[in-house]
């Protein structure tokens, strides 16, 4: 009998060997499946990078920028992967929303993210630079601007537009002007002609009623305003109110002036103190626009103050400038 008992639990003991093996064989294989389950590949075996979602432009930095550079690298853009939003990363980018027909501003949008995906997914490269020349002096400021489509581009005495340059999305804003002809300074560019749109009706909610005068000017016409002021002023003093030809912000498509019936429709200091002009200082910035040369800064922007020069840098930058009483020149670090 105590054979017999022996031979019994030698065989339940192989029996439970057998079925913790089985066992721990079933759980390892189970694990391994959830864990290649849990990880989200590429065709090619390569982890799928997820674009950023929030809105980027110049200046901004983070790893989120790394990533738009490391997307713009690969369908073709050579530039440099360092995290921060720089000259040849707003190049890339309106170089490609040029090609594709895209509203242009060189700044990262819904708008770019979604080409971006469907050239990655589709493994397609674009020929940079095919609209828009790579800039020869990157993080630079020339006297010749080499982005003039930039949102941000600056404009003054010191950097000029292209002789040459007109924005090819120039359109007529659906607001009220105080004349009826047709003529090339009702236009702006899409994306601020759609702003100052948001603006007007903003501001004619709270009972204020603002008129366009004077938008997009081309170089020609700004030569010739530049040359009647100098007649009758003398050049020192037009120097002080007036652009010459290429350093008007005006060729930017970004620029409208306005005013109000207060004033007769007249483009004067005064119209800071209507009420008109009290409200665009206290709202335009949430429309995306700025006061270009406000009042106390003319030693920085080199013009007198102008209440009436909205210049369109887009919400973000707007929001940053007016809480930091800062001109563009600071905005950009370039005084």
């Amino acid at each position: 009998m105590g054979e017999i008992k022996m031979k019994k639990l030698i065989f339940l003991y192989f029996m439970l060997l057998i079925m913790m093996f089985g066992c721990s064989s079933v759980s390892e294989h189970t694990n391994n499946v959830d864990l290649e389950d849990s990880i989200e590949t590429t065709g090619d075996g390569e982890e799928a990078t997820e674009l950023p979602t929030l809105e980027l432009q110049k200046g901004d930095e983070g790893p989120e920028v790394e990533i738009l550079q490391e997307a713009l690298l690969q369908i073709g853009y050579e530039i440099n992967i360092s995290g921060v939003y720089d000259d040849l990363t707003v190049w890339a980018v309106t170089d490609l929303q040029l090609q594709y027909d895209l509203i242009v501003s060189g700044i990262y949008n819904d708008q770019v993210k979604h080409l971006l995906e469907e050239l990655i997914d589709e493994d397609n490269v674009v020929t940079a630079g095919s609209q828009l020349e790579k800039p020869q002096h990157p993080n630079q400021f020339p006297d010749i601007v080499e982005n003039p489509y930039d949102i941000l581009v600056l404009v003054n005495k010191e950097h000029a537009l292209p002789n040459h340059f007109e924005p090819h999305d120039l359109v007529v804003p659906d607001v009220r002007f105080p004349f009826a002809e047709d003529d090339p300074k009702k236009q702006l560019r899409k994306e601020a002609a759609d702003a100052l749109e948001e603006l007007f009706r903003a501001a004619e909610a709270d009972g204020i009623y603002l008129f366009a005068v004077s938008g997009y000017r081309s170089y020609e016409r700004q030569e010739a305003i530049f040359a009647a002021n100098v007649e009758k002023h003398g050049e020192d003093h037009a120097n002080t109110f007036s652009a010459k030809a290429g350093e008007s912000e005006h060729q930017t498509g970004l620029v409208m002036d306005v005013t109000s019936q207060e004033v007769d429709f007249d483009l004067v200091t005064e119209f800071g103190e209507t009420e008109a002009g009290k409200w665009l200082e206290q709202h335009a910035h949430e429309y995306g626009y700025i006061i270009r040369y406000p009042r106390g800064k003319e030693h920085i922007t080199k013009y007198q103050y102008e209440p009436w020069h909205l210049r369109y840098v887009g919400k973000k930058a707007a929001k940053e400038i007016v809480e930091n009483d800062l001109t563009l020149e600071e905005y950009l670090g370039v005084e």
